[in-house]
Protein backbone atom coordinates (compact mmCIF):
# COMPACT_ATOMS: atom_id res chain seq x y z
CA UNK A 1 0.00 0.00 0.00
CA UNK A 2 1.18 3.24 -0.78
CA UNK A 3 2.12 6.02 1.61
CA UNK A 4 -1.01 8.24 3.06
CA UNK A 5 0.28 11.88 3.02
CA UNK A 6 -1.53 13.85 5.53
CA UNK A 7 -0.99 17.81 4.11
CA UNK A 8 0.28 18.79 0.51
CA UNK A 9 3.29 20.22 2.42
CA UNK A 10 4.08 16.35 3.03
CA UNK A 11 3.26 15.56 -0.59
CA UNK A 12 5.02 18.46 -1.73
CA UNK A 13 8.59 17.36 0.41
CA UNK A 14 8.62 14.11 -0.55
CA UNK A 15 8.08 14.57 -4.24
CA UNK A 16 11.27 17.18 -3.94
CA UNK A 17 13.26 14.45 -1.79
CA UNK A 18 12.51 11.24 -4.14
CA UNK A 19 13.57 13.97 -7.21
CA UNK A 20 17.09 14.18 -4.98
CA UNK A 21 17.56 10.90 -4.65
CA UNK A 22 16.51 9.94 -8.04
CA UNK A 23 13.80 8.01 -6.88
CA UNK A 24 11.26 7.00 -9.08
CA UNK A 25 9.06 4.80 -7.27
CA UNK A 26 9.13 7.06 -4.60
CA UNK A 27 8.26 10.23 -6.87
CA UNK A 28 5.66 7.94 -8.61
CA UNK A 29 4.22 7.22 -5.68
CA UNK A 30 3.04 11.02 -4.79
CA UNK A 31 1.08 11.39 -7.77
CA UNK A 32 -2.66 11.21 -8.16
CA UNK A 33 -4.35 7.89 -9.51
CA UNK A 34 -6.03 9.42 -12.32
CA UNK A 35 -4.71 9.35 -15.95
CA UNK A 36 -5.74 12.95 -15.85
CA UNK A 37 -2.62 14.06 -14.47
CA UNK A 38 -0.05 16.87 -15.91
CA UNK A 39 3.73 17.63 -15.42
CA UNK A 40 5.34 20.47 -17.30
CA UNK A 41 9.48 20.48 -17.69
CA UNK A 42 11.15 24.19 -18.02
CA UNK A 43 11.53 23.27 -21.66
CA UNK A 44 7.63 23.06 -21.93
CA UNK A 45 7.28 19.83 -22.51
CA UNK A 46 3.54 19.05 -21.71
CA UNK A 47 3.44 15.18 -20.00
CA UNK A 48 -0.08 13.71 -19.52
CA UNK A 49 -0.75 10.27 -17.16
CA UNK A 50 1.28 8.31 -15.07
CA UNK A 51 3.23 6.25 -18.11
CA UNK A 52 4.34 9.35 -20.07
CA UNK A 53 5.50 10.95 -16.59
CA UNK A 54 7.17 7.53 -15.21
CA UNK A 55 8.94 7.42 -18.61
CA UNK A 56 10.01 11.14 -18.66
CA UNK A 57 11.51 10.91 -14.93
CA UNK A 58 13.26 7.53 -15.76
CA UNK A 59 15.24 9.47 -19.06
CA UNK A 60 16.00 12.24 -16.52
CA UNK A 61 17.09 10.27 -13.17
CA UNK A 62 19.31 8.07 -15.97
CA UNK A 63 20.94 11.21 -17.02
CA UNK A 64 20.93 13.42 -13.93
CA UNK A 65 21.29 11.13 -11.20
CA UNK A 66 21.53 14.02 -8.07
CA UNK A 67 19.28 16.70 -8.57
CA UNK A 68 18.40 18.60 -5.69
CA UNK A 69 16.00 21.45 -6.01
CA UNK A 70 15.52 24.30 -2.91
CA UNK A 71 12.50 26.04 -2.76
CA UNK A 72 12.11 29.45 -1.51
CA UNK A 73 9.14 32.33 -1.81
CA UNK A 74 6.46 30.01 -1.16
CA UNK A 75 2.59 31.34 -1.77
CA UNK A 76 -0.01 28.43 -1.01
CA UNK A 77 -3.81 28.47 -0.78
CA UNK A 78 -5.58 25.69 0.38
CA UNK A 79 -9.04 24.37 0.98
CA UNK A 80 -10.47 21.28 1.97
CA UNK A 81 -9.59 19.11 -1.11
CA UNK A 82 -7.32 21.06 -2.57
CA UNK A 83 -4.56 22.94 -2.83
CA UNK A 84 -2.29 25.34 -5.20
CA UNK A 85 1.07 26.17 -3.93
CA UNK A 86 2.88 28.84 -6.51
CA UNK A 87 7.07 28.06 -5.66
CA UNK A 88 10.61 29.25 -7.16
CA UNK A 89 12.63 26.75 -7.57
CA UNK A 90 16.44 26.85 -7.57
CA UNK A 91 18.15 23.06 -9.13
CA UNK A 92 21.42 21.75 -8.58
CA UNK A 93 23.01 19.17 -10.80
CA UNK A 94 25.31 16.88 -9.66
CA UNK A 95 28.31 18.40 -7.66
CA UNK A 96 27.70 21.33 -9.89
CA UNK A 97 27.73 24.48 -7.41
CA UNK A 98 26.14 26.96 -10.41
CA UNK A 99 22.49 26.98 -9.32
CA UNK A 100 20.27 26.46 -12.37
CA UNK A 101 17.22 28.88 -12.63
CA UNK A 102 15.55 30.51 -10.71
CA UNK A 103 11.69 28.39 -12.19
CA UNK A 104 8.85 29.34 -11.10
CA UNK A 105 6.69 26.54 -10.45
CA UNK A 106 3.35 25.51 -9.09
CA UNK A 107 2.42 22.35 -7.78
CA UNK A 108 -1.54 21.82 -7.18
CA UNK A 109 -2.69 19.11 -4.91
CA UNK A 110 -6.19 17.24 -4.06
CA UNK A 111 -7.05 15.46 -0.94
CA UNK A 112 -9.23 12.09 -1.50
CA UNK A 113 -9.70 8.74 -0.03
CA UNK A 114 -6.01 8.29 0.49
CA UNK A 115 -4.79 11.09 1.87
CA UNK A 116 -3.21 14.18 -0.81
CA UNK A 117 -1.80 13.68 -3.62
CA UNK A 118 -0.26 15.78 -6.57
CA UNK A 119 -2.39 16.43 -9.34
CA UNK A 120 -0.12 18.73 -11.85
CA UNK A 121 3.49 19.88 -11.55
CA UNK A 122 3.93 23.01 -13.67
CA UNK A 123 8.22 24.37 -13.96
CA UNK A 124 9.22 27.29 -15.92
CA UNK A 125 12.29 28.92 -16.18
CA UNK A 126 12.62 33.22 -14.89
CA UNK A 127 14.30 35.45 -15.15
CA UNK A 128 14.86 37.92 -11.90
CA UNK A 129 13.20 41.61 -12.39
CA UNK A 130 16.58 44.29 -12.84
CA UNK A 131 15.04 46.29 -9.88
CA UNK A 132 15.74 43.08 -7.05
CA UNK A 133 11.59 42.61 -7.08
CA UNK A 134 10.93 44.73 -4.62
CA UNK A 135 9.83 43.28 -1.15
CA UNK A 136 10.43 39.59 -0.47
CA UNK A 137 11.88 39.94 -4.47
CA UNK A 138 8.02 38.03 -5.60
CA UNK A 139 8.54 40.17 -8.90
CA UNK A 140 9.88 37.75 -11.52
CA UNK A 141 10.05 37.32 -15.59
CA UNK A 142 8.89 34.43 -17.19
CA UNK A 143 10.71 33.43 -20.26
CA UNK A 144 7.75 32.34 -22.14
Amino acid sequence: MSRIFASAEDVESAFYEAMARADLEALMAVWADDEEIVCIHPTGQRLRGAAAIRENWRGIFANNPRLTVRLSRSVRWSGLLLAVHSVVETLYVGDENTPHGPMLATNVFQRGAHGWRLLSHHSSAALEAEDGGGEGGDHLRTLH
